[in-house]
């Protein structure tokens, strides 16, 4: 069972997100749970007991997060259950996914199509956000070089943990 301190973390991550994001506070209880829980990989019904939650709630959320590549679903050879971890090494985990921005480009250059007899202050939102993913997918690369670069100092600074050879449950 976890301890208040961590169910209030907890809490405090669904309030972040809902706020933020516009997420509802389930899935930002369940990474802000994951992110503290040992072991660090929690079935559905560990999770629904933790977080006193439905069973229901938490397969929703663990859907959503799946759907956005957050999380990570293994099952152990001869566990009847699957089990879920945040998949802190995934481009999305970090942000530095480019294919959102790489889709939002194509997307854009559609409707600059449909405008593009049109004079450019009728253009001005579609160019602006052009541009915009246009410098995202250039400095992402970048960015993506860079923190594993740092990463890389902490893990041998011992700060950080060098990454698992394999993601998931062994």
């Amino acid at each position: 069972m976890p301890i208040d301190a961590e169910l209030t973390f907890a809490d405090h991550f669904g309030r972040f997100y809902a706020r933020r994001y516009g997420f509802p506070p389930m899935i930002g209880r369940l990474i802000g749970y994951l992110a503290v829980c040992d072991p660090p990989e929690q079935s559905i019904n560990e999770l629904a007991e933790a977080l006193l939650a439905s069973r229901s709630a938490i397969a929703n959320a663990i859907k959503s997060l799946e759907a956005m590549r957050l999380l990570t679903r293994t099952r152990a050879a001869g566990e009847r259950m699957d089990r879920v971890r945040i998949d802190t090494y995934s481009p999305n985990a970090t942000g530095l996914d480019s294919s959102e921005y790489e889709e939002l480009r194509e997307l854009v250059r559609e409707g600059l199509q449909v405008l593009e007899d049109e004079p450019v202050e009728r253009r001005a939102v579609l160019l602006e956000m052009s541009a915009f993913a246009d410098f995202l997918l250039e400095w992402i690369p970048r960015m993506r070089k860079g923190w594993e670069e740092r990463r890389a100092a902490l893990v041998d600074a011992g700060e950080l943990p060098q990454r698992p050879e394999h993601r998931g449950r062994r």
